[in-house]
């Protein structure tokens, strides 16, 4: 019944720590040994999720930046929007961020991953994959390549760019969170959901096929593509709100996905006790 598994990362498929836990790694290459497709759909940037991919051990499709990268199991591009370079240099100034500077702004390019200023506590949530940024002066950008711009900070400041957001640019880019406190901007013809499209329609199998899970506001549409979406027990009560018909399984930091796919796929051994 099933053909393709679409997973989110941070909260869903990464446990408490953002990070891999043996578990999930043993139950992700023993469906894929049994021919299941795999899809990372996440907000992290494409070399982030490579590491991270790398430690599963799997061949997935990589859906990053939301939905702004797609990479086929071999790290061939095969999907790229970025936003309008004159909408980017736009986006990291102070009219945007707020002058108290308290928002720190960053800027997904192909390869790297630029910040306003150092903040060492952000590489905790990268150590598996090993991905660092690289500080830049982001006024003096000429916004070209860029696939994402995130704003990290506290959830008031967080909405006031939120409302600066939409007073400018309006629906003309795509505006949603992937925690409290990461607010993330794209190009408004990316998403998850349609990244999802894109790749089922390579792979040639319908979304009805598909089991889909996420946590977060970013993960709205990915979840409503999937025949067969599941949210975590952890997820962000907006998104519960938004889509209250989804099924919810178990916690991230309790392999809540890996839990759930030996039961969906009848996996009963001694790892799942």
């Amino acid at each position: 019944m099933y053909k393709v598994i679409a997973t989110d990362l941070d909260g869903t498929l990464l446990n408490g720590d953002h990070q891999v836990d043996p578990f999930t790694v043993a139950t992700v290459r023993r469906l894929e040994a049994q021919g299941l497709h795999f899809i990372i759909a996440t907000g992290r940037h494409h070399r982030d999720a490579a590491g991270i991919r790398n430690l599963l051990g799997i061949r997935p499709y990589l859906i990053t930046s939301n939905g702004a990268r797609i990479h086929a199991p071999d790290d061939t591009r095969i999907f790229a929007d970025n936003l309008p370079p004159a909408a980017v240099q736009r986006l990291v100034r102070p009219e945007i961020v707020g002058a108290h500077g308290r928002v720190i702004v960053n800027l997904f390019a192909d390869r790297e991953w630029l910040i306003d200023r150092d903040a060492p506590e952000l590489l905790r949530l990268h150590e598996d994959s090993g991905f660092s940024y690289e500080v830049t002066d982001l006024q003096r950008h000429d916004g070209v390549g860029i696939a994402k711009t995130l704003y990290i900070g506290e959830p008031s400041d967080l909405a006031q760019v939120a409302a600066n957001l939409q007073r400018e640019f309006g629906d003309a880019l795509y505006v949603t969170y992937s925690l409290p406190d990461c607010l993330e901007v794209m190009t408004s013809n990316v998403s998850k959901g349609r990244a999802l499209k894109f790749v089922l329609a390579r792979l040639g199998v319908d979304a009805s096929r598909c089991v889909a899970f996420g946590d977060n506001m970013n993960d709205i549409d990915l979840l409503e593509t999937a025949g067969h979406p599941f949210m975590m027990q952890n997820a962000n009560p907006d998104l519960i709100t938004r889509l209250p018909d989804v099924p919810r399984i178990g916690n991230n930091f309790e392999g809540g996905v890996a839990r759930h796919l030996r039961k969906l796929f009848a996996l009963d051994d001694e790892l799942a006790s």
